[in-house]
């Protein structure tokens, strides 16, 4: 599976950003979603996770109930919303694929995309 992720930008602390992940190639039922993030000097951490069929998803705990992940069949594209955007959340943001079970371990998804920035302005 190809991945390509877009919709990172400038906002300022309290704004909201949808960053979206188009896939291609071999789009399987159960492949999974997920999105990471790196933020300057850190390690890449995980921050949500959807698996294709739709049957769940994953958050990390400071962004539960400030984003919403969601599968487009249609348009073959994961998006994740954004709110209530803070300055801790600025970070290079990469949408990653594996098949199998849904989980937030970087180093089990094997299809990465480029990076997208997003900046949270104080």
């Amino acid at each position: 599976v190809q991945l390509q992720a877009c919709g990172g930008g400038l906002v300022q602390a309290g704004g909201s950003l949808r960053l979206s992940c188009a896939a291609s190639g071999r789009t399987a039922s159960n492949v999974v979603v997920g999105w990471f993030r790196r933020a300057p000097g850190k390690e890449r951490e995980f921050v949500s996770a959807i698996s294709w069929s739709g049957g769940g998803t994953l958050y990390k705990d400071s962004v539960k109930g400030r984003s919403t992940i969601s599968r487009d069949s249609a348009n073959n594209t994961v998006n994740l919303q954004m709110n209530s955007l803070k300055p801790e959340d600025t970070a290079v943001y990469y949408c990653a694929g594996r098949y199998g079970r849904l989980m937030e371990y970087n180093r089990y998804y094997h299809y990465w995309g480029q990076g997208t920035v997003v900046t949270v302005s104080s």
